[in-house]
């Protein structure tokens, strides 16, 4: 089993995050995504309709990877805000994160167990791939 590589990321705040010490109590969904990439956005806002009852139901805590580099990291912020996203919000400007977890191309979604080990990981996105998500979030905390 593979775990979350340590990586050290910025928050929206520019606070320092290391990935690999969220202190996170529940299952973990690592998505990366970018402003410019329209699959990701409807990904992460397909979720973000179903997040609260993932959460009342798994513990889950979904951090959304923004991938943007220094010419469009300034959209993300701006994108957040305006869809009210609930998610921890990490900005990968150099793709370090996104090269550690062998990351190619947007969205990619993981899913991370309590003891940080990548139980399920997933490219791309088409409807109903969240019902997908789900499954594999609920075996988690049966």
């Amino acid at each position: 089993t593979k775990t979350v590589p340590s990586v050290i990321l910025k928050d929206m705040d520019g606070n320092t995050v290391n990935t690999a010490e969220l202190g996170l109590d529940g299952p973990i969904i690592i998505s990366f995504w970018a402003t410019w990439c329209s699959p990701c956005k409807r990904e992460l806002n397909t979720i973000h309709d179903l997040y609260v009852d993932w959460q009342d139901e798994t513990g889950v805590t979904l951090v959304a990877v923004s991938i943007d580099d220094e010419k469009t990291k300034s959209k993300v912020r701006m994108y957040v805000n305006g869809k009210a996203w609930e998610y921890m919000v990490f900005m990968d400007p150099n793709g370090d994160f996104k090269r550690a977890m062998g990351v190619n191309n947007v969205p990619h979604t993981f899913l991370i167990d309590t003891n940080g080990n990548i139980v399920y990981s997933h490219n791309n996105f088409a409807p109903g791939d969240e019902e997908e998500l789900y499954e594999e979030l609920l075996k988690l905390v049966e």
